[in-house]
């Protein structure tokens, strides 16, 4: 009987309840020691076993909070049979989490996307509950894993639940439900079996604070003897009360108690192969289980609550300890779960120990698990004698903890590592971590430039840390270091043609610079993925939309491909961007809504923030004022320009010409940053601006800059808008007719339409009305297509004003696609294109039953009721 729960049972009934009628969930139970967290887990899965559905159970153990994926294999054992079943990557990095092979796995969140896939196959046969109980000592592997496919669950009947202490196991996203205190009522209630006297069960209530556990430990020890009483935390009162118990106990029966608190995974075989050889046997464990402490199977000791585990460890004096652990390490046939005891055997450095670790510690990188492979390299570095080794693995220890994604810990590393040695070659070697960690702080310039000191230290280091440099020198908007990187690695013999060019624009040597890059493009359409990268940045550069949009949805098919879900939000970034550009509005919207999904999910909350520049830009060209503002203000400030130019082009759009051309001059600033953001993006905007003030001299160097790398990349877009900003200036129709006539070999309908509407305006005040018109018909219909609001009004005024009466304002035709979610829309077009349910799933990292449910909502919105009618929709 659960005193006091109805309102945390029903909200566990109503999740389980909304599993088995097809909606997933996952709820995370919170509070501290003893107030009843197991035991609601319990109630919930008989409950859940009673209606049919299945029970998969795992339990945190503190000792193994820094075992590799220690809790998911416990989760995992019982249906590894099922991993045949899984996409072949997916299936692998199980694999290799369950030991039966030992591929890498090149990106952490796999096996989180695997362990999704795996619970919705399960739940394929019936609603599936998951329950984690003491989440709060999980590693970070399995908790990364775990809550990955919680916050990805939505139809595939599955149910999570954690339980987990005040502190640790942090999981924004998820509903937490913190079981309360009992009241009065209730506490007398769940003592009423013990028979106290009121005065002293009202003592025992106080004593309590209304926690159950301290309740009945209370009771049953003031039972006994009632004088007794600690005025500390009511968890330490419990601990304190179970060394006392473990105290009575006899000796060897106190030792049998810390194997087993010492293992902490229950491995009753593995505890009494190590305890033989101190003199304990199985008989030892039972005054333990008699007095209700521990339950003994045929194969495992269970503590009946964790802290009597803890009670029995702490307990025992250090020399015991040491010794325990050991005999464990020693009698452990997996090489992983002798290295979790060895540390805590060795007191002093022991070189052959730390070799140990160290193998440890690269099988934990292998299957992505960089939290513990972190902790194993520190663990070894501080065994190791040998001080130049010593600081090889705390280097090694910082950058798994920067794969892990934990920065700071990283630059502590780092920094301790480097105040350890002055050799060059152990600094070089730390570098990369220190400037990655420098450049994601916002130190770009500082990052850029540590790379080079360092490359200058040690040139045998190789050309990558130069090609890093140059990259962060570049975002840094640091000329000379990208121009130093270039230098060098010509002089090593490895020209980098996209640093090579870069160096050249940042001395506005277009005609030289944006050749390289064109070599670099055309050298990465079939070379390595860090070629095919930098092929995509070259594009970027170049203004090359065709290639750009080419290899940026190569670079996303590639990471669905090979289960890169940490990079797939850059990669859809950068997709969605171009897809901007080439008005393809909701396309952008759907690409960034699920990078911000998958994000959110994997912890990278400064992409998410970083993402919200391209819907700014949407909602700017749309006239969307108040969304605009909203996501440029989350905007960091590496993505200054982005939103900068979002609302400057609100500004021009309503006719705030001062405002606009002031925030753009501000943003612009120097550093080679402009030829990529601003050239691009801003220029045209600056020159109207400025032009609609009768102060076009304030954008004439941006123009002639711009007009220069028009010339020398020759894409016809740009060469359009160049002609576009200097028929501005200067009033020549041939420029008007130049840029509309490049505009027809062009990808950018937005570009295309404010050309349009330029020359119409043109062309109405040289009184050529008849021409206008057309003109400016052309530029509302490129309007009205891409939802441009203000551009279309200022179109239909023009037209007006050069006598086309018959144009009104009018509401854009409803497209059938706007009916859909983001997600939606990428899973009706993938069905149409083919691809089966399960194909789907593996491309979007979701379960095949929530894409069937996505096309279950997505078909009425389409009229149409099978995937035969969706093929023959037009969906572009």
């Amino acid at each position: 009987m659960l005193y006091g729960r109805s309102t945390e049972l029903a909200a566990l009934d109503e999740l389980t309840a909304g599993a088995r009628e097809g909606r997933s969930g996952a709820l995370v139970l919170r509070g501290e020691a003893g107030i009843g967290k197991t035991a609601l887990l319990d109630r919930t899965a008989q409950s859940a076993s009673a209606s049919g559905m299945r029970v998969l159970r795992v339990t945190g153990v503190e000792p193994e909070a820094d075992l590799a994926f220690g809790g998911l294999v416990q989760l995992l054992w019982p249906v590894q049979d099922r991993l045949d079943g899984l996409p072949e990557p997916q299936a692998d990095a199980l694999r290799a989490v369950l030991g039966a092979t030992r591929p890498p796995t090149r990106d952490r969140f796999l096996t989180g996307l695997a362990v999704l896939t795996l619970l919705a196959d399960l739940a394929e046969q019936g609603p599936l509950l998951c329950l984690v109980d003491d989440a709060q000592w999980l590693d970070q592997a399995t908790s990364d894993a775990l809550l990955f496919a919680a916050r990805r669950l939505a139809a595939e009947q599955v149910a999570m639940v954690f339980a987990t202490r005040d502190e640790g196991f942090a999981a924004p996203g998820l509903t937490e439900l913190r079981p309360s205190r009992l009241d009065t009522g209730d506490a007398v209630s769940l003592l009423a079996d013990l028979g106290l006297p009121p005065a002293l069960r009202d003592q025992v209530i106080a004593e309590s604070a209304g926690n159950p556990l301290a309740l009945i430990e209370f009771g049953a020890a003031r039972r006994d003897d009632p004088g007794s009483f600690t005025p500390v935390t009511v968890a330490d009162r419990v601990l304190s009360s179970y060394r006392t118990q473990i105290a009575a106990l006899p000796e060897k029966t106190r030792l049998a108690l810390l194997f087993a608190a010492a293992e902490g995974r229950g491995d009753l075989p593995l505890q009494m192969k190590a305890a033989r050889t101190l003199g304990v046997g199985l008989e030892d464990l039972e005054d333990a289980e008699r007095a209700g402490l521990i339950q003994v199977t045929e194969s495992t000791v269970v503590f009946r609550h964790p802290l009597i585990g803890t009670a029995a460890y702490q307990g025992a004096v250090l020399a015991r300890r040491i010794a325990v652990h050991q005999a464990l390490a020693d009698a452990a046939d997996d090489p992983d779960c002798r290295a979790r005891h060895l540390p805590l055997a060795t007191t002093s450095p022991d070189d052959e120990v730390a070799s140990e670790l160290v193998a440890a510690a690269e099988r934990a990188a292998d299957r992505s698990a960089y939290a513990a492979a972190s902790l194993l390299h520190q663990q070894a570095a501080r065994l190791t004698p040998e001080r130049r080794a010593q600081v090889r693995r705390l280097t090694d220890a910082a950058t798994c903890a920067l794969n892990a994604g934990h920065a700071g810990q990283a630059r502590d590393l780092a920094e301790q590592a480097e105040r350890s040695s002055p050799e060059p070659e152990d600094l070089a070697r730390l570098a990369p971590v220190r400037a990655a960690v420098m450049f994601e702080s916002g130190e770009r310039r500082e990052a850029a430039r540590l790379l080079l000191r360092t490359h200058a230290a040690g040139p045998g280091l190789g050309p990558a840390i130069l090609r890093t440099g140059a990259t962060y020198g570049w975002f840094a908007g640091d000329a000379d270091s990208v121009r130093e990187a270039a230098e060098r690695l010509a002089s090593l013999g490895e020209a980098d043609p996209m640093v090579e060019g870069m160096a050249h624009l940042v001395d506005d040597d277009y005609a030289r610079g944006l050749p390289l890059l064109e070599r670099a493009v055309a050298a990465g359409q079939d070379g390595s993925d860090a070629a095919r990268t930098r092929a995509l940045h070259s594009a970027i550069l170049l203004g090359d939309d065709a290639a750009a949009m080419e290899l940026a949805a190569a670079e996303v098919a590639r990471c669905r491909a090979q289960g890169l879900i940490g990079a797939l939000p850059q990669a859809l970034h950068l997709l969605a961007e171009r897809q901007v550009l080439a008005g393809a509005h909701r396309d952008a919207e759907a690409s960034v809504a699920e990078a911000v999904e998958i994000a959110r999910d994997t912890g990278l909350r400064e992409r998410v923030a970083w993402l919200g520049g391209v819907p700014a830009r949407i909602a700017a060209i749309e006239g969307d004022e108040r969304r605009c503002r909203d996501l440029v203000r989350d905007v960091p400030d590496v993505g200054r320009v982005a939103g900068e130019s979002a609302l400057s082009l609100l500004e021009l759009a309503r006719g705030d010409y001062e405002a606009a051309l002031g925030r753009l001059e501000t943003a612009a600033g120097p550093g080679p940053q402009r030829h990529m953001a601003m050239a691009m993006a801003t220029v045209a905007d600056q020159v109207e601006a400025a032009v609609r003030l009768g102060q076009s001299g304030r954008a004439e160097r941006p123009m002639r800059a711009f007009e220069a790398w028009a010339r020398a990349g020759g894409q016809p877009w740009a060469l359009a808008v160049a002609h576009r900003c200097r028929a501005l200036v200067d009033g020549r129709e041939e420029d008007y007719r130049e840029a509309v006539r490049l505009h027809g070999q062009g990808r950018r309908p937005f570009e295309r339409a404010r050309t349009a509407l330029l020359y119409g305006e043109w062309l109405r005040r040289a009184r050529r009305r008849s021409e206008a018109r057309d003109t400016l018909r052309s530029a509302l219909e490129d309007f009205e297509g891409l939802r441009a609001v203000p551009w279309a009004e200022r179109a239909r005024a023009e037209l007006r004003a050069a006598g086309d009466a018959t144009t009104s304002a009018k509401a854009t035709a409803e497209n059938v696609l706007d009916r859909l979610t983001p997600q939606e829309l990428q899973v009706v077009r993938l069905a149409a294109d083919g691809n089966s349910s399960r194909e789907i799933a593996a491309q979007l990292f979701l379960s095949r039953r929530t894409v069937e449910h996505h096309l279950y909502k997505a078909y009425p919105k389409l009229g149409v009721g099978s995937r035969r009618e969706l093929a023959r929709l037009n969906l572009v």
